[in-house]
């Protein structure tokens, strides 16, 4: 029988170290029946203890590949959410903290973008029209509308074909919620700036005219990643006036003039990859989180690469970090007590048209 649920309250005062020890213990204890899973951005305390580490959507498969009882989700909640639709029925996704969410996610509400569609009806069919695309760092039920009206999940590597493949499909694309992405990918593929309008939406129509709309190829939706907009074209061009031989890599979620500048713009793991690749002596200005940087920095020092952070602002996902050693230490011994808590379920109808979109990806990725 269960026991009655530990309060985190209990936590709060813990010191990290004794969190670390109690976290150790508690997966010695659950064993196979327990999968933690960390982000590349997660803090460097709480990414020690990962079984698994990644990219979102890289997560939520290898956690759906383990027989695992319990997907403890040490990154946001549309991870833990995409965790939860991709994973078999009888595992149980975990977010310990429900308050790490997603600045960006949060820019585009389900509300927004159906009050989006309904507008542009007013102009064209929508639904003949227009594919939806949403970026995986967004909420369930965005998956799901794109699931509803035909359209599909992309993800920082793949936004690219994604895009192609809607081209395909309608002769429009309506893109949420990172307009970054969303412009870079849409320039990759040779459409003009001018062609890829903002749509804004706390303003009317988004906005636009009704001529932007007409001549628009991709509505790319307000919202943008709070770390990744702290990178600007000057770091850049400091960096390149004191090391002219060293090279530039950014995550396509900087803005445009930042990627446009770059030497190589890619996701988490692209990154990670590249430089991985790259020849000893190499020094490297990468522009994304700073966990994920300072932990490559050391990761590649033996290599004798050099690899730095371009803003000389502290950039991390303050969200991601509220997931502490603290609230992992007490969703584990919840679970060793019996208790589920924080668990992440999307209803179920709801999960059934956010697949679709996901399994749209995933034929073309």
């Amino acid at each position: 029988m269960p026991k009655k649920a530990f309060e985190f309250e209990q936590y709060d005062q813990l010191q990290d170290d004794a969190c670390a020890q109690r976290i150790i213990a508690a997966k010695q204890i659950l064993g196979k029946r327990v999968a933690i899973l960390a982000h590349h951005y997660q803090r460097a305390d709480v990414y020690r203890h990962a079984d698994l580490t990644g990219d979102s959507l890289k997560l939520s498969f290898l956690a759906a590949q383990t027989d695992a009882d319990y997907l403890v989700f040490c990154g946001v909640h549309f991870m833990a959410e995409v965790a939860d639709i991709l994973s078999s029925p009888d595992q149980i996704a975990i977010l310990p903290d429900m308050a790490a969410g997603c600045s960006m996610a949060d820019m585009a509400s389900l509300s927004n973008v159906e009050r989006a569609w309904r507008e542009i009806s007013e102009i064209l069919n929508p639904d003949e029209t227009i594919t939806p695309v949403t970026y995986i760092n967004s909420a369930a039920d965005l998956k799901a509308f794109c699931g509803e009206h035909n359209g599909i999940v992309c993800t920082s590597s793949n936004a690219g074909k994604v895009l192609q493949w809607s081209f395909k499909q309608r002769e429009k694309v309506l893109f949420f919620p990172d307009q970054h992405l969303g412009r870079w990918s849409g320039h990759q593929l040779d459409i003009p700036l001018e062609e890829m309008p903002v749509w804004n939406f706390d303003e009317p129509m988004g906005g636009l005219t009704p001529e932007q709309i007409n001549k628009a190829k991709i509505l790319l939706w307000k919202g943008h990643c709070s770390v990744h907009q702290m990178f600007q074209p000057q770091h850049i061009i400091r960096f390149r006036n004191q090391y002219p031989d060293g090279f530039v890599i950014s995550h396509p979620e900087c803005n445009y003039e930042v990627c446009k500048a770059s030497d190589y713009v890619g996701s988490t793991e692209y990154i990670i990859n590249t430089i991985a690749a790259a020849e000893s002596g190499t020094r490297w200005l990468v522009g994304t989180e700073l966990n994920l940087v300072s932990r490559i920095t050391e990761e590649f020092k033996s290599q004798g690469k050099i690899v730095q952070f371009m803003s000389p602002m502290v950039c991390m996902c303050s969200t991601m970090a509220r997931i502490d050693p603290q609230h992992l230490a007490w969703a584990l011994e919840n679970l060793v007590n019996g208790n589920i808590v924080n668990q992440i379920k999307v209803p179920i109808e709801e999960a059934k048209l956010a697949r679709l979109a996901l399994d749209r990806m995933l034929k073309i990725s």
